[in-house]
């Protein structure tokens, strides 16, 4: 079991939520986006992580927005953290990003792509902050086990493991179940990443994506058992600066949730008896 403040993640704990915008596109999104989202987990009564990243540094094209500097993004952030009162996960892409990104984040998110990167997954690692590995689109789920060993030669246990779909040819993911039990078994909470499963990559000069799948992806997940829902999430997909194709529209969220509420419920207490 990971815990964060008061929020519990795994061991049988009910799913969290860790959801918000792909990335911090200017203060007013990014805080209206959060209050609704802890309004609807309030209500539902879900534990709930902020996810944003404060800039993009895997982008299709050179002329992709990354973000509004890092500096002012991760004040954004420190400032939703604080006045919310909500914990925040955040991505970091380099060595030399942690140390600023680990003054605000609460879980520092290796993505997909770099989840073979010993030097940045043993320097998230010294932080003794919760590492959350993204697995690569190109890995096996029981190669996860390396990045894990990674991690934890730094004496930091707080692991997180999140599948985000698997490539299936060119341009094309795929989402194999199995891989949620598979890293379950290492002893680690699991968490389903159910928007970036449905990019398209590479489409074009930007990623594409089927956000039909979205929701089907979110049930079938939460009924294998998983730990935490990860969600990109935006007032306006179709506006969004970053996976526009591939985001969650807020005003779909609270249905979706009520969903999985009640499909994790099920799961868990048939696994207790």
């Amino acid at each position: 079991m990971i815990q964060i403040n008061d929020i519990k993640i795994g061991s049988g704990n009910k799913f969290v939520l860790i959801a918000g915008p792909c990335v911090v596109e200017n203060e007013q999104i990014t805080f209206q986006t959060a209050e609704e989202i802890r309004k609807i987990t309030e209500k539902l009564n879900i534990p709930f992580i902020f996810k944003s990243s404060y800039k993009k540094a895997n982008r299709t094209s050179l002329n992709s927005f990354t973000g509004v500097g890092d500096s002012e993004a991760l004040q954004i952030l420190r400032d939703v953290k604080t006045e919310l009162k909500i914990p925040i996960l955040t991505d970091v892409h380099s060595e030399s990003e942690i140390k600023n990104a680990a003054d605000v984040a609460d879980i520092l998110q290796i993505p997909a792509f770099l989840s073979r990167q010993t030097e940045l997954l043993v320097a998230a690692g010294k932080t003794g902050k919760v590492v959350n590995i993204k697995k690569g689109q190109f890995l096996a789920p029981d190669e996860m086990e390396y990045a894990i060993k990674k991690v934890e030669s730094t004496g930091n246990k707080n692991i997180l493991l999140t599948e985000r779909g698997s490539s299936f040819g060119y341009h094309n993911l795929v989402v194999d179940m199995r891989s949620l039990v598979i890293m379950k078994n290492f002893g680690y909470p699991v968490v389903m990443d159910a928007t970036h499963s449905v990019q398209l990559p590479g489409k074009d000069s930007m990623s594409g994506g089927q956000p039909i799948f979205i929701k089907p992806l979110s049930r079938a997940a939460a009924a294998v058992g998983i730990d935490a829902l990860f969600l990109e999430v935006h007032p306006n997909p179709t506006k969004a600066l970053s996976d526009a194709a591939s985001q969650l529209p807020l005003s779909e969220l609270e249905d979706l949730l009520i969903e999985i509420k009640k499909i994790d419920y099920l799961i868990k207490s048939i696994v207790k008896d």
